[in-house]
C-alpha cells in the first residue's frame, strides 16, 4: 500500500506546482494586458483590496474544512481573532508590506513587459536569502551565494538592452517600472521571511494565520484606496473600469497566493525553482505572441542565467557534520572492540 501513497503524494506536488506555474505566468501577462491595452483604466488599489477579501473567504472555507464543523470553526475564530488582538497586530506588519508589494506589481507591469518583469522579479531570491540570514540566523552554502550573484548578473543582462514590445500603445517609463520592481522585491523578501518566522513561532494553523493577515490586509488596503484614489472612487465608483479580464487577474492573484502557501509547505526548493523558470519561459512566449516582444540576445542570455541560478540555489546542501561524526566514531568503536 505504500507505493500508491507515494505516487499520490508526488502527483499532488506536481499538480500544485503546475497550477502555481500557470497562475504565475498567466497573472503577469493578464495584468500587463489590463494595464496597457484596455481603454478604461481601473483603480489598482481597489483591485488589491478585492483580492484580500477573496483570499479571506477562501481561507475561511479551507479552515472550515480543516476544523470539520461550524462550531469548531467559530471557536477557532473567537480564540485566534476576537480574543487575540496582539496576533492581529503582529500580522498587520506583513499585511502592510504585501499591500505595498501588490500595488508595486501593478505599477511595474504598467511600465514593463511581462517577460522582463518576470525575470527581474526573481531578485526576490537574493533579497529573501539576505533576510533569512539576518532574521532567522541561517547560513547559505557557497553554491547558493554563487547562484545569487549569477542571478543578479542575469537580471543585469536583461536590463542592459531591454526587450521592446511593439504592440503596446500606452506611454511607459522603464525607470518607474524597475523602481517599482525594486520596492516589490524588498517587500517580498522581508514579508516572506517575517511570515515564516511568525508561522514557526507557534503551532497555529497556516490558514488561521492567513485569516489574521488578510483581515489586517483588508483594513490596510482600504486605507490605501482612501489615500490614493478617494476622490475618483467616490466620483466613478469602487469597481470603475472592471471588466472580465480584471476579475480574471484578481482571481489569479487570490488563488496564486493560496497555492504558493501549499507549495511552500509540501514541495522543495528545486521543484519551486523549476516552477519559477517555467513561468519565465511561458511569460516570454506569451509576450512575444500578445505584445510583439522583440527578444534580444542579451535578454535570452540573461533569462538563461536566471533560470540556471534558480536551479542551483535550490539544490540540497550536503550535510558534512554527520559524515564527520561517523568518521570520528568509527575508530573509537574499533578500539573498544579490540
Amino acid at each position: 500500500m505504500a507505493p500508491p501513497k507515494e505516487n499520490v503524494s508526488l502527483l499532488f506536488k506536481l499538480y500544485c506546482l503546475t497550477v502555481m506555474t500557470l497562475v504565475a505566468a498567466t497573472y503577469t501577462v493578464a495584468l500587463r494586458y489590463t494595464r496597457t491595452t484596455e481603454t478604461t483604466l481601473y483603480f489598482s488599489t481597489t483591485a488589491v483590496c478585492v483580492t484580500e477579501v477573496i483570499k479571506l473567504f477562501l481561507s475561511l472555507g479551507i479552515l472550515a474544512k480543516e476544523t470539520g464543523s461550524p462550531g469548531r470553526l467559530l471557536t477557532s475564530l473567537k480564540e485566534n481573532v476576537l480574543r487575540s488582538p496582539k496576533e492581529l497586530l503582529k500580522l498587520s506588519v506583513p499585511s502592510v508590506v504585501y499591500a505595498i508589494q501588490n500595488n508595486m506589481a501593478f505599477l511595474a507591469l504598467s511600465n514593463l513587459d511581462a517577460a522582463v518583469y518576470q525575470v527581474t522579479y526573481q531578485l526576490k531570491i537574493p533579497c529573501t536569502a539576505l533576510c533569512t540570514v539576518l532574521m532567522l540566523n541561517r547560513s547559505l552554502s557557497k553554491l547558493q551565494w554563487f547562484s545569487v550573484f549569477m542571478l543578479c548578473g542575469g537580471v543585469t543582462l536583461v536590463q542592459w538592452k531591454p526587450a521592446q514590445a511593439t504592440k503596446v500603445q500606452v506611454e511607459q517609463n522603464p525607470l518607474i517600472g524597475f523602481g517599482a520592481i525594486a520596492i516589490a522585491v524588498l517587500c517580498s523578501g522581508f514579508a516572506g521571511v517575517y511570515f515564516e518566522k511568525v508561522l514557526k513561532s507557534s503551532d497555529t494553523s497556516l490558514w488561521v494565520r492567513n485569516i489574521q493577515m488578510y483581515l489586517s490586509g483588508i483594513v490596510v488596503t482600504l486605507i490605501g484606496v482612501y489615500m490614493s484614489d478617494a476622490a475618483q472612487v467616490m466620483e466613478k465608483g469602487f469597481f470603475y473600469g472592471y471588466t472580465r479580464y480584471v476579475w480574471f487577474v484578481i482571481f489569479l492573484s487570490s488563488v496564486g497566493g493560496l497555492y504558493t502557501s501549499v507549495v511552500v509547505k509540501y514541495t522543495d526548493n528545486i521543484m519551486k525553482g523549476f516552477s519559477a523558470a517555467a513561468a519565465i519561459v511561458l511569460s516570454t512566449i506569451a509576450s512575444v505572441l500578445l505584445f510583439g516582444l522583440q527578444i534580444t540576445a542579451m535578454f535570452s542570455l540573461g533569462a538563461l542565467l536566471v533560470c540556471v541560478s534558480i536551479y542551483l540555489y535550490g539544490l540540497p546542501r550536503q550535510d558534512t557534520t554527520k559524515v564527520q561524526l561517523t568518521e570520528t566514531k568509527v575508530p573509537k568503536e574499533n578500539l573498544l572492540n579490540v
